[in-house]
């Protein structure tokens, strides 16, 4: 990448930060106010320092004397107000700004087709969601109150020492050039090392949410010391990287300050000279001295400011990346409010993201209003896939697929998903009530009775009855306090509550027991009456009930039928059978 692009795409990022601002421009104009007077405030101190010396010490002028330890309490009060006002009113844009980010990142994640989150872990996310945007208040905040402040305190202090004496202060300014060199230099290096930097903390967090969430594994399959090296490499990247920026950044300071310092020893020495000449006083020596010593602090944090912002531009860039993703493809305009549940598949084929094959291969399939379909195969046969077309979980890349005659791409995804429940394999409870992972979304205003209606069709309130705070109770992060057939009961207890005319059950009885197997299926069968159901089932003794059978195998329907008919054929699907009845046995 060129120097000019990475300038254009630094500007468009500085740019872009500072639009974020906009709504609270007032807030920040009076921050920035503060920041000036604050700034304001700093050269006055030198300043006041020549007629204390020279009036008051050496010529003992009485008013000086008196007036000039007041105006230094005045400055001071001033000065503090100053500080205070900007610093309350900085922090709060600051806080405003990262909560907007955020709300957009979480508002984007939840519009984001299902394929961006196959190809971005939920580590790396989460790590954007808050490293990232931490940083980003840094180069809200800290960043944009030293440059002001400091900018204006350096232009202040400048201004009086040319007003002291224009001799000494052009050997200042001789400073400048080698200074300005050595930051644009390294600011390039710390903006590389600040975007590795990000990404690495990404590869922490996703090790540390696979760690968490896959607990019981590690556990089981001794994987504890095989987790622990990967977390000890991810943090030693981190630890590298940060030492290398910490290099990087030392470096760049000392090197500011001697070149100061060399300036400083010349005008230290012709001010020597000024002084044997008559050509300065001693009040006015010491207050260009002071200013000058004054003058290194300003330069040295704006020298240092160039490391944060490199690392704020760096998360800035990541948390836009996120921002600026494409969402969901929703360019329906017709809205469905009464479906029968009629779907057709008119040669349908999906493809994967860099997989040579495609998954679903020119399916040409018609399933009745109110069918119960099976789904069966052997894992990658396409089942699943054929199940998420249906809500539009993925595009097609070829064919069209209809709903009661409409091709889904015509319709909204919101009334397209109001009229489809899902229970899957692995379900997915929140860290909320039972009631609420029952009436769930819209459903959330449903009444008690109906929620408990529906808890008991899927045999799920014989349990909640049991708990002392009955739908009340928390269930915990993904329902880790209740069991597997528990939380496969109450996400069945949801589907029942939607009451959606089509039902896609992904081994919606795999986690429970044999009794509890026996009541749910029953509950669903009565549930699947009148209802478009698609059933995707590794245990074929599940689906013997179906109407229609369709046999999967790599991304095309190869057979179909119910049961008993295919068995007679004595085809690929006998041959499952025969698979999972010697497995059994």
């Amino acid at each position: 990448m060129s120097k000019l692009t990475v300038s254009l795409l630094n500007t468009g990022l500085y740019r872009r930060l500072l639009r974020q601002v906009v709504p609270y421009k007032n807030q920040f104009a009076l921050a920035i106010v503060g920041m000036v007077i604050t700034a304001a405030t700093e050269p006055t101190l030198p300043a006041l320092l020549k007629p204390l010396l020279d009036k008051s010490f050496v010529h003992k002028d009485p008013v000086w004397m008196h007036w000039v330890p007041l105006m230094l309490l005045g400055l001071f009060v001033i000065r503090g107000v100053a500080n205070f006002i900007s610093k309350f009113a900085m922090n709060w844009v600051g806080n405003k700004v990262v909560m907007d980010l955020r709300t957009k990142m979480f508002e984007r994640l939840l519009h984001v087709p299902v394929s961006y989150f196959d190809e971005h872990p939920a580590g790396t996310l989460i790590s954007k969601l808050i490293y990232d945007v931490s940083q980003v208040m840094t180069a809200t905040t800290s960043v944009i109150t030293n440059l002001v402040t400091d900018t204006f305190v350096v232009i202040g202090l400048l201004g009086w020492l040319l007003i002291l004496n224009w001799k000494l202060t052009s050997i200042t300014l001789l400073a400048a050039p080698p200074i300005a060199f050595l930051v644009k230099r390294v600011n390039s290096k710390l903006r590389q090392v600040n975007r590795a930097t990000q990404d690495a903390m990404g590869g922490i967090s996703t090790v540390v949410d696979e760690t968490i969430n896959c607990q019981k594994v590690i556990k089981v399959f001794g994987g504890a010391e095989l987790e622990s090296e990967r977390f000890h490499q991810a943090s030693n990247l981190v630890r590298r990287l940060n030492t290398k920026q910490a290099a990087t950044s030392a470096a760049n300071v000392p090197l500011v300050q001697f070149f100061a310092a060399i300036a400083i020893s010349i005008i230290v020495w012709m001010a020597t000279l000024q002084a044997g000449a008559d050509e300065t006083t001693v009040g006015g020596f010491v207050s260009f001295i002071t200013a000058m010593i004054m003058l290194l602090a300003p330069l040295k944090r704006l020298s240092d400011i160039s490391e944060s912002l490199q690392r704020g531009l760096a998360a800035a860039e990541s948390v836009f990346e996120l921002i600026d993703e494409r969402i969901e493809i929703n360019d329906g305009n017709h809205a469905i409010h009464a479906v029968q549940g009629e779907i057709r598949f008119d040669e349908v084929t999906f493809q994967y993201k860099n997989q040579s094959r495609p998954a679903l291969d020119r399916i040409q399939l018609t399933i009745r209003a109110g069918e119960t379909v099976a789904l069966v195969g052997q894992s990658g046969s396409g089942k699943t896939t054929l199940a998420n077309l249906i809500p539009r979980f993925y595009q097609p890349q070829r064919g069209t697929i209809f709903i009661d005659g409409h091709p889904l791409n015509a319709l909204t995804l919101e009334s397209l998903r109001s009229h489809i429940a899902v229970v899957s394999q692995d379900v997915v409870l929140f860290n909320d009530t039972i009631a609420h992972n029952i009436a769930y979304g819209p459903l959330r205003g449903t009444s008690l009775d109906n929620i408990k209606k529906a808890a008991k069709a899927a045999h799920a309130l014989e349990f909640i009855d049991m708990l002392p705070q009955g739908l009340e109770t928390l269930v915990g992060e993904n329902g880790a306090r209740l069991s597997g057939g528990q939380r496969q009961r109450i996400a069945i207890a949801r589907a029942l509550l939607k009451n959606a005319p089509i039902l896609i059950l992904d081994e919606a009885t795999s986690a429970l027991d044999t009794e509890s197997e026996r009541l749910v299926q029953a509950a669903l069968e009565t549930l699947m009456k009148g209802r478009t159901t698609v059933v995707i089932a590794h245990r074929l003794s599940t689906i013997e009930a179906a109407d229609r059978i369709l046999v999967l195998k790599q991304g095309q329907i190869v057979e179909m039928g119910r049961h008993q008919d295919l068995l007679v054929q004595d085809g690929y699907y006998t041959k499952l059978w025969r698979m999972q009845s010697l497995a059994s046995a």
